[in-house]
């Protein structure tokens, strides 16, 4: 009986202890929940606690010859760093928003977004702050009203005027050396223009700087025609061939704003008879993939410009894994150099024949 009377005692007390235990670990309201006011942003993702983070990447369409370089190098950055997540927006800004939806779902630690249009990226600053998810954008730069709704977004891209400039230089390169290629010798420069979607800020600043390069070396130019292919090969060679059936005796020369357009470009002058029998027409573009460096190599593309898909790809890993650590991105925090504490730019390079191991 005596036995039975101290388990009785002995379990009461323990009761009374994981009472008060329980009592003692239930948490006070905090000022927000007591008033009823709701807090501006979601908590911040989960901390990794020693495991890598987690960022979700969405590229504006894989089957962008550039970008499929990006996208790769950000996968080989991320090796030792981070988790990450990419997919293909398929060129279609509701689709990259729902893709957005679904990464903070997830609950990433940061994201990094190659913009279908660079004028929605407002959209997902907003979705991002919301959850305190970090954002980076890289290649196409949003607007700088954009770039300041919040801290913690990011770019990581490349001056597209410095290519621009770069992609002119090289034809007056090529014209000084060549006083030939003046076919008319008017002392000016006929040109085609293949330009990438409209309103894009690359394609837009691409063909006035390189127009511009060439006026300031104090050469004449002359447009014959311009057109939009995308960005696209395919779309190049057939502009390309329109501007051949309606006036190829007047060009001179071919600006396109980047290699996918001038290698088709360099197909349709193929079907004319061109890069054969000393039959030659001088085409540029801009980013030195490696079909634009075969071409190099087998003569038919003059030069292009060096957009460092490696370091853009290493950049924005670096810095999308620097906010998924809570850390803020600096040159000690990611390796390279953030400019106005928002921007990481990546030098373009000037390639020829002479010079392509650089860019390989």
């Amino acid at each position: 009986m005596k036995k039975l009377i101290t388990l009785a005692v002995a379990s009461a007390l323990v009761a009374t202890v994981a009472g008060c235990g329980n009592k003692a670990a239930t948490p006070s309201p905090s000022p927000a929940a007591s008033t009823g006011a709701a807090a501006t942003t979601a908590p911040a993702p989960a901390k990794t606690d020693g495991k890598k983070p987690t960022i979700g990447v969405a590229i504006y369409k894989f089957d962008d010859t550039f970008m499929s370089g990006v996208r790769a190098a950000i996968a080989d950055a991320a090796k030792d760093k981070a988790t990450v997540d990419i997919v293909d927006s398929q060129n279609s800004q509701p689709t990259q928003n729902d893709k957005v939806d679904l990464f903070i779902t997830k609950k990433v630690n940061a994201l990094a977004i190659n913009a279908v249009d660079r004028t929605a990226a407002g959209v997902i600053i907003d979705k991002a702050k919301t959850a305190n998810v970090p954002v980076v954008f890289l290649n196409r730069e949003p607007l700088a009203d954009d770039m300041k709704k919040w801290d913690k977004v990011y770019y990581v891209g490349a001056k597209a005027e410095q290519s621009g400039t770069m992609e002119g230089q090289l034809l007056v390169d090529y014209f000084k050396a060549h006083p030939e290629a003046d076919k008319n010798k008017d002392g000016k420069i006929q040109y085609v223009m293949l330009k990438g979607e409209p309103g894009h800020q690359d394609a837009e600043l691409r063909t006035k700087f390189s127009i511009q390069a060439i006026t300031d070396a104090g050469l004449g130019v002359e447009k014959v025609a311009e057109d939009t292919a995308m960005w696209d090969r395919v779309k190049g060679q057939e502009k390309m061939a329109a501007f051949l059936a309606s006036s190829e005796s007047k060009i001179e020369a071919v600006l396109a704003n980047n290699d996918d357009m001038a290698l088709g470009a360099i197909e349709a002058l193929k079907a004319k008879g061109y890069f054969k029998d000393n039959k030659f027409l001088p085409v540029v573009g801009v980013d030195a993939t490696a079909p634009a460096l075969q071409a190099l190599s087998d003569g038919t593309l003059l030069g292009t410009v060096l957009n460092d898909a490696k370091n853009q790809g290493a950049a924005t890993t670096n810095v999308a894994t620097a906010l998924a650590n809570g850390l803020v991105p600096s040159k000690e925090t990611t390796g390279y150099d953030v400019t106005d504490g928002k921007y990481v730019w990546i030098s373009y390079k000037k390639i020829t024949k002479a010079n392509m191991n650089e860019a390989k």
